[in-house]
């Protein structure tokens, strides 16, 4: 059954088959999560139905662990977690799949990144973040990602593997960030993950080769899960399935490859797929 979903426009698409879905997966901020950076009601009434048919919901984020189970703690025992874009996995507090990043390789990003003094850097572990950053703004912005954070002095102070190193910039991350580390992609995933965003981490690390690891313990195919996003770090997740959907305040791009747009992350663009497909 082919159903309409409105645009931020006020145009329409036609939807994919949603008669066979057995896995929901979501990006956090700027999709499931509203600008307030909150889980609405709504979702938690919706998962518990989804749940009760046997629907699994993924959460996948550029966020670690610590920060995602925050936002969803009452749903937490019954969905599965991508964290840091994919180089973590984990299921009732149990790590099911991490893809670390070297140390010496962190070393050297941090290097570059000393003539680039605007820009943030975050060492990100799986249930810790580190920062040499002393600026009390960006601290202030880093705890709502990173609820576990500490700051060091070197990367000797890091206790834990590493898996991803988050960079920040407080205009643009694609403007100000990307152009500074891009020359890291033959070797690393550079992604600009956000508006003041880019996340680097190891070439196997993103949701899509997580999300698949996920598919193939569970025995889901493709065609059974439907995606949702909003930015670029989003791309191997939605390509995977045709039913990609892209939120009405998404990133150009993923407007373009989804297969359709729905409303945006404040006026409930998830939530209102989800009444849909629980109607199938």
């Amino acid at each position: 059954m082919k159903i309409l979903i409105p645009l931020v426009s006020g145009f329409f698409l036609s939807l994919m088959n949603l008669s066979n879905i057995k896995m929901v997966v979501s990006d956090m901020d700027g999709t499931l999560l509203n600008s307030n950076h909150q889980v609405s009601p709504l979702f938690l009434e919706l998962h518990e139905q989804m749940h009760q048919r046997g629907i699994r919901f993924v959460a996948a984020s550029g966020r670690q662990y610590p920060s995602m189970i925050v936002k969803l703690t009452d749903i937490g025992e019954k969905m599965s977690f991508i964290a840091e874009n994919g180089a973590l996995i984990v299921e009732n507090d149990e790590i099911i799949h991490a893809q670390e990043l070297p140390i010496h390789t962190v070393n050297e990003v941090l290097n570059t990144l000393e003539s680039h003094p605007e820009i943030e850097p975050v060492v990100c572990c799986a249930n810790q973040a580190y920062t040499p950053s002393k600026n009390p703004k960006f601290i202030q912005i880093l705890e709502e990602y990173y609820s576990s954070h500490q700051r060091i002095s070197n990367t000797e102070e890091i206790l834990h593997a590493p898996l991803k190193v988050a960079l920040y910039h407080p205009i643009s991350g694609e403007h100000h960030i990307y152009p500074a580390v891009k020359g890291y992609d033959k070797e690393l995933q550079v992604k600009i993950s956000g508006d003041y965003w880019v996340d680097l981490s190891h070439k196997e690390a993103n949701k899509g080769v997580a999300l698949q690891k996920l598919l193939d313990y569970y025995n889901i195919d493709r065609n059974e899960i439907l995606v949702f996003g909003d930015y670029l770090n989003d791309i191997e997740m939605l390509r995977m399935t045709p039913n990609s959907v892209a939120m009405g305040n998404a990133h150009p791009e993923i407007k373009a490859m989804a297969s359709i747009v729905t409303e945006s992350h404040d006026n409930f663009g998830v939530e209102r797929v989800l009444q849909e497909l629980l109607k199938h």
